[in-house]
């Protein structure tokens, strides 16, 4: 993955968070609340977008390797990162 797409991901993420911030101050007017959650709509699909594409080559190398086993986390619940396998 090159460093281009790195960035675009993570200036998107900040993006995000920047208008998370903004609509949680309570100082937007209704007009830009809306321009903005649409403005994030967007940039969600996009980050999906790139996460789900970075999943498919994960799973693709490691399938090159062996079966793979996937397993979900549950929604919002990831483990610290002491708790992650490093093999």
């Amino acid at each position: 993955m090159s460093n281009e797409k790195n960035v675009s991901f993570e200036k998107s993420l900040a993006r995000l968070e920047e208008i998370v911030a903004g609509m949680e101050s309570g100082e937007l007017s209704l007009d830009d609340m809306i321009a903005r959650f649409e403005e994030g709509q967007k940039l969600i699909k996009f980050c999906s977008g790139k996460l789900d594409e970075v999943e498919r080559k994960i799973e693709k190398l490691l399938t090159k390797e062996g079966p793979v086993e996937t397993e979900s986390f549950p929604h919002g619940d990831t483990p610290d990162a002491d708790e992650l396998p490093l093999g």
